[in-house]
C-alpha cells in the first residue's frame, strides 16, 4: 500500500489515466528535460494495475522524482494516499489509440468529478479525445479555468494545427516543435538542410515579464529590440484590463503601449536566454554588443527589481503624450475628476501629430493608438430590436447582408443550410471551377466516431478574413458519416461535400485536386487491436495514390461533363486558375497519421531511417504529415506555463473565447449575430501567413539580404512579425524549377543567416480594414502590397480578388 510523504518546500503532481510504458516515458522525456529551468517537482503515478516490467524499469531509473501507486482514482482513501489536496496539479493522460473515444472520455471525466469531489481547489490538467465532450466538464461545478484547470482537446489541436497548414503549409510542423522540449544540436554528419530544421527545433515557448527599459514602447519597438539586441523573438504580450478583469494575450498587437509587468511570450532556445528580456536595461546595456553580456546589472537605479530612473522617465512621457498633463493614474490612464476611466474617445489619425490618443476598449486596456484608421460606421434605427451596422455605402455590397458573422463577431457565420444543398456529384463538382480551396479526403464507415470536422474548418472561416477570401472546403467522402457531422458544419460558409471515396482518381480529378491550396488526409476509423500499424492504411494509400497521378491539359473522360465546349473552356480559364501542377508529388498534401513509426511509408525517396524520431523525418519536416502523438508535450508545457496553451490555442483556433466555448457547449452549433463596433473590432487581431520572395515590395530581401534585414523591414513597415523560413530542399542537382516543390520549415532562424529568393516566410500579419474587395488586386500592377505565397489566395469565383 504506502503513502507518499512529500519532502517539505517540493511541489508533487498526481498523473492518472492512461499509464503503460510508452505514455510514462514520452511524458517524462518532456517533464523533465534539462532546457526547463530547474524542475524540482516530484511526479506520483497512480493506476490500478501494478507496473509491468518496462515500466517499473523506467521508474526505477528515474526513482529521485518519480514514484508509481497502485490504486484507483475513484477512491478517496487512494486520493489521500497519494496526498492530492497537497498536489501541485492533477494530470489525467488519454489512450490516443483507444477504440472508442466517447468511452475513454467518459472515465477521464468520471475521474476529474472524483478528484474535485475529494478536493475543490485542486488544480487539473486533461487530455480529451473528442470536442464534445467539453462541454461536460464545464459542466462540474468546481471546474474553473482562472484557477489554472485546463483540457488539452486533441481532436480540437490536431486538426486546428492542420486547418492553420492549409493556410501556411509548413505551419503544423513549425507549432509542435515550439512547444516540444527538444535540444536541437546540429551535427556535421548531417545534411545542410537538416541542421538549419534542426536548430530550429531547439526553439520553445517562454514566458518571461519584460524589463522596466520596455515600458511605454509599442510592441513593434519592443518586438524588433528584442530580437536585434537580444536575440529574442517576441509573439505576444498578456495584456491587463483596468477594471481588475482577466487577462487577456494579444499577439502582435498593433498600436499599443506596453505598460510595466507586462509578461512576454517569446520563442527562444531555452529559459535561460530569456531572462535577457527581464534583465536588460537601457542605462547600462545600451552599448552591449554580444547578447551573453546582458545580465542583472549593477544599476545603482535598480531597486526592489525596478529601475526607478526608467518608470519614472517613461511615465513623464506617457503623461506629456498621452495625456496632455492630466493627473495619470498608476496605469497610465487619464483621471478625470470623478476619479473614474474616461469615456471612451476613437482617435482619427490625421496629418497633424495627436497629443489625445486615449482610445480604451474595456477588456484590453493597454492598446491605446490604433494606427489605421476605420472607415466611419454608420448605426442605421432599430431593426427587430437590435441596432444594425452598416458600413458606407461605399463598400463592397456583401457588407449589407445583416448577420455574417457569428454572435462573437470572431467568425464567418451563414444561415444553416441542408447538407443536400451542399453535395456534388462528379459531374457537378467538374463543371465548377474549383481553384485554391481545400480538398479534405475523408475515410470514414457510417458509424465511426465523430472527429468533429468543425475544428478543421472554423479556423478558415476566421473573421479576420475577408470573405472573398476564404478558402472554399470540398469535403470527398462517404455521405452517410458527413451527415452526422453535419449539424456543427451548417452554419460555416463555403463547404462542398463530394459523395464519393478519397481512392477514387475519378473523385479527386473533379474537385481538381492538382489545383488546390492544400489537401488534407484524415481518417475518423476506429484503429483495430490486432495490428495498430495497419491504422494509417488508407491515409498512406491515399497519399501515394495523389503522388502517383499525372495532370495533363486535356483531362480524359472529358465526354461524361456533360457540355465538354464548357468544361474545356473553364478548364482553360487563366484568368482564374494558376497552372496546376503535372504531376500529383507536388500537390500540396497533409496526412494525419495514427502512428508514429508510419511516416516511413508516405515518402519513397527518402532516406530515413525506419527507427527515426518522427519530428527528424523528412515528411514531418517539410509539413507533409502530423501525428496527434506531438501533442503529448503539451501537457508538460500547460504545466509549467498555463497561458502558453492559451496562446497556442488562440494561434491554431483562429480566435475560439471562453465565451465561444460556452456557446458552443450549449450544443446548438455557432449563433449568428448582428454586427456591432464591438464584435467589428474583434475582426482586427492578427492571424498567420505566408508571404513570398519572389516578387513584391519585400523581394529585395531575397536577394542575398540576411534574415534580420527582412524581419525589421517587414516589422516596420507592415507590422508583419516573421518566425521562420520554409525554404526548397535541394535533393537534386538539375536546375528545373519543377526539381523539388518539397520545402522543409526553418523556425525562427538566426540573425545572420542568408534569403533566398524563392523562401516563403511564416509571419503573423495584421488584419488589412482596408482589403474588402478589390479587382485586380494581386495582378503585379500594385507595388505597395505584399504578394502571399502561391499557397495564400482564397477559393475564386470568376471576378474575385486573387
Amino acid at each position: 500500500m504506502g503513502w507518499f510523504t512529500s519532502q517539505k518546500g517540493r511541489r508533487h503532481i498526481v498523473v492518472c489515466g492512461h499509464i503503460t510504458y510508452e505514455s510514462v516515458s514520452h511524458f517524462l522525456k518532456d517533464f523533465l528535460h534539462e532546457d526547463r529551468e530547474d524542475v524540482d517537482v516530484e511526479v506520483v503515478f497512480l493506476h490500478r494495475t501494478p507496473p509491468g516490467l518496462e515500466l517499473e524499469g523506467l521508474i526505477k531509473r528515474h526513482f529521485t522524482t518519480v514514484t508509481f501507486f497502485q490504486g484507483s482514482i475513484m477512491n478517496t482513501v487512494d486520493l489521500q494516499r497519494v496526498k492530492v489536496h497537497e498536489a501541485d496539479a492533477c494530470l489525467v493522460l488519454a489512450n490516443k489509440y483507444c477504440p472508442d473515444p466517447d468511452a475513454e472520455d467518459a472515465a477521464n471525466i468520471m475521474r476529474v468529478i472524483s478528484m474535485k469531489n475529494y478536493c475543490e481547489e485542486s488544480r487539473i490538467i486533461i487530455q480529451l479525445m473528442q470536442y464534445h465532450n467539453k462541454a461536460y466538464l464545464l459542466n462540474i461545478p468546481s471546474w474553473d479555468w482562472k484557477q489554472g484547470d485546463d483540457v488539452i482537446c486533441l481532436a480540437e489541436l490536431k486538426l486546428g494545427f492542420i486547418a492553420q497548414s492549409c493556410l501556411a503549409p509548413g505551419f503544423s510542423t513549425m507549432m509542435a516543435n515550439l512547444f516540444a522540449m527538444r535540444s536541437g544540436e546540429p551535427s556535421d554528419d548531417m545534411q545542410a538542410w537538416q541542421n538549419d530544421y534542426i536548430q530550429g527545433t531547439g526553439c520553445e515557448m517562454y514566458t518571461e515579464t519584460l524589463s522596466p527599459t520596455f515600458t511605454g514602447m509599442t510592441f513593434s519597438q519592443a518586438s524588433e529590440l528584442c530580437f536585434v539586441k537580444l536575440k529574442l523573438l517576441l509573439l505576444a504580450v498578456e495584456v491587463r484590463p483596468d477594471d481588475g478583469g482577466d487577462t487577456k494575450i494579444s499577439i502582435n498587437p498593433r498600436g499599443s503601449k506596453i505598460p510595466a509587468n507586462t509578461v512576454g511570450f517569446f520563442i527562444a532556445q531555452s529559459a535561460e536566454e530569456v531572462k535577457r528580456a527581464w534583465y536588460y536595461c537601457k542605462a547600462c546595456h545600451e552599448d552591449v554588443k554580444n547578447e551573453n553580456q546582458i545580465k542583472k546589472c549593477k544599476c545603482k537605479n535598480f531597486i526592489g527589481g525596478m529601475m526607478v530612473h526608467s518608470v519614472l522617465k517613461s511615465q513623464q512621457i506617457g503623461q506629456h503624450i498621452t495625456t496632455d498633463g492630466k493627473p495619470v493614474q498608476p496605469n497610465g490612464v487619464a483621471a478625470t475628476k470623478s476619479g473614474l476611466q474616461p469615456p471612451p474617445t476613437a482617435v482619427a489619425k490625421t496629418g497633424s501629430p495627436v497629443k489625445k490618443s486615449v482610445s480604451m476598449k474595456e477588456e484590453s486596456a493597454p492598446e491605446i493608438v490604433p494606427e489605421n484608421p476605420r472607415a466611419p460606421i454608420r448605426q442605421d434605427p432599430m431593426r427587430n430590436g437590435h441596432p444594425v451596422i452598416v458600413q458606407p455605402a461605399s463598400d463592397f455590397d456583401f457588407e449589407k447582408t445583416e448577420m455574417k458573422y457569428d454572435s462573437t463577431g470572431m467568425f464567418h457565420w451563414t444561415p444553416a443550410r441542408s447538407i443536400d444543398d451542399c453535395i456534388l456529384d462528379r459531374n457537378q463538382a467538374a463543371m465548377t471551377v474549383l481553384n485554391g480551396h481545400v480538398v479534405v479526403c475523408l475515410f470514414a464507415h457510417s458509424d465511426s466516431p465523430l472527429i468533429g470536422l468543425r475544428n478543421l474548418v472554423m479556423p478558415l472561416r476566421a473573421s479576420n478574413f475577408h470573405f472573398h477570401e476564404l478558402k472554399h472546403v470540398v469535403i470527398v467522402g462517404a455521405v452517410d458519416y458527413i451527415k452526422r457531422e453535419w449539424k456543427t458544419l451548417q452554419n460555416l460558409p463555403k463547404i462542398s461535400v463530394l459523395n464519393g471515396s478519397p481512392l477514387s482518381r475519378a473523385d479527386l480529378r473533379a474537385v481538381n485536386v492538382n489545383l488546390c491550396d492544400m489537401c488534407v488526409i484524415l481518417s475518423a476509423k476506429v484503429p483495430s487491436n490486432d495490428d495498430p500499424t495497419l491504422a494509417d492504411k488508407e491515409a498512406i494509400l491515399a497519399s501515394l495514390n495523389i503522388k502517383a497521378m499525372t495532370f495533363g491539359d486535356i483531362i480524359t473522360n472529358i465526354e461524361s461533363m456533360g457540355d465538354s465546349k464548357d468544361a474545356l473552356n473553364n478548364m482553360g480559364d487563366t484568368t482564374v486558375k494558376r497552372p496546376g501542377p503535372i504531376y500529383g508529388t507536388n500537390v500540396p498534401m497533409i496526412t494525419e497519421l495514427v502512428n508514429d513509426s508510419n511516416v516511413q511509408f508516405l515518402d519513397q525517396d527518402d532516406d530515413d531511417d525506419p527507427d527515426t524520431e518522427l519530428y527528424l523525418t523528412q515528411p514531418f519536416a517539410c509539413g507533409t504529415a502530423f501525428a496527434v502523438s506531438v501533442l503529448d508535450s503539451l501537457m508538460s508545457t500547460t504545466y509549467f506555463n498555463q497561458n502558453a496553451l492559451t496562446l497556442i490555442r488562440s494561434l491554431i483556433t483562429g480566435g475560439a473565447t471562453p465565451e465561444l466555448e460556452l456557446i458552443l457547449a450549449e450544443g446548438a452549433g455557432l449563433r449568428g449575430g448582428y454586427s456591432t463596433p464591438e464584435t467589428l473590432g474583434n475582426r482586427d487581431r492578427c492571424r498567420v501567413g505566408q508571404i513570398s520572395l519572389t516578387e513584391g515590395p519585400l523581394a529585395k530581401y531575397g536577394e542575398g539580404a540576411k534574415y534580420i534585414d527582412l524581419f525589421v523591414a517587414a516589422l516596420r513597415q507592415y507590422g508583419m512579425l516573421c518566425i521562420g523560413l520554409y525554404r526548397i530542399l535541394f535533393r537534386d542537382t538539375s536546375t528545373s524549377t519543377d526539381a523539388s516543390s518539397k520545402r522543409y520549415v526553418i523556425t525562427n532562424p538566426p540573425n545572420d543567416f542568408n534569403l533566398l529568393p524563392s523562401d516563403q516566410v511564416f509571419v503573423l500579419m495584421q488584419f488589412d480594414p482596408g482589403m474588402e474587395y478589390r479587382p485586380g488586386w494581386g495582378d503585379g500592377k500594385t507595388g505597395d502590397r505584399i504578394p502571399r505565397s502561391s499557397q495564400g489566395g482564397g477559393g475564386q469565383k470568376k471576378g474575385d480578388a486573387s
